[in-house]
């Protein structure tokens, strides 16, 4: 059995562009730090406070249409999580999303940390994908491992 979700067929760009649309104009363009940089810097739209040991949703006024065959992972900022504590949340930006991009910030530090409109708060990694179909196998068919079911901690590691 093979479930496939019911897509209206769009028109698919099949370049190595990632494309994005400035929602108003308090939004930045995604930048990279440098021509090998594996992130794209993500700027934030408004001014915000994330409190100390608390957590926020920072509007970046962006929408991005990412190239075919991929998905944009929203990364911390290593500069962020070393200097004050902060990471990043629920980053996953599937292809066909249109919406703003907002950057769910953790703040795992005391002090609250604040942001200015303009602030590199995050980065968008385009990662590749395979949108596999689905199949529904039987206790017989899920072939075993030397691992086996063994979890957390189970490779001794």
């Amino acid at each position: 059995m093979t479930t496939e979700p019911a897509l209206k067929k769009e028109k698919l760009d099949q370049s190595n562009t990632l494309q994005v649309f400035l929602r108003s104009d308090r939004a930045t363009l995604p930048t990279k730090g440098s021509a090998m940089a594996a992130g794209y810097d993500i700027y934030s739209a408004e001014a915000a406070v994330i409190p100390g040991h608390g957590q926020g949703a920072v509007a970046t006024d962006i929408s991005v249409i990412v190239p075919y065959g991929t998905y944009g992972r929203v990364a911390p900022r290593s500069g962020l999580a070393m200097k004050h504590g902060i990471s990043t949340g629920a980053g996953v930006v599937d292809a066909d999303y249109r919406g703003e991009i907002k950057v769910i910030l953790f703040n795992h530090s005391d002090k609250d940390f604040k942001i200015e409109k303009g602030d590199r708060i995050a980065q968008m990694v385009l990662e590749k994908i395979i949108n596999a179909d689905i199949r529904q196998i039987s206790k017989e068919e899920l072939v075993e491992t030397a691992r086996g079911e063994g979890a957390f901690g189970s490779t001794g590691r």
